[in-house]
């Protein structure tokens, strides 16, 4: 599904226009990622959980050269799911 599919079921679900569902999805979209960006964690209850997390300096292999590289510390997004949700997609 994508941004397009979710905004027109959305429209269909609630009863409003598909243009307001696009903007209520940009703007749920730019609020997660500011939270995030501040390092808050957003929980949905039931849905899950999006938060930020510190990935360590680690060694790889360039498959092209076969060298080892360092790869850098970076934060990463994290996304788990609730319990409601683990329930629904296990039905």
């Amino acid at each position: 599904m994508n941004k397009a599919e979710l905004a027109a079921a959305i429209a269909k679900d609630s009863g409003v226009t598909q243009a307001d569902a696009g903007r209520v999805i940009d703007a749920f979209v730019t609020t997660i990622s500011k939270a995030l960006k501040k390092g808050d964690d957003v929980t949905l209850v039931g849905f899950g959980t999006f938060k930020v997390m510190k990935r360590k300096e680690r060694k790889g292999v360039n498959p092209q050269s076969g060298k080892t590289i360092t790869i850098p510390a970076r934060k990463v997004v994290k996304f788990v799911s609730g319990k409601a949700l683990k329930d629904a997609v296990a039905k």
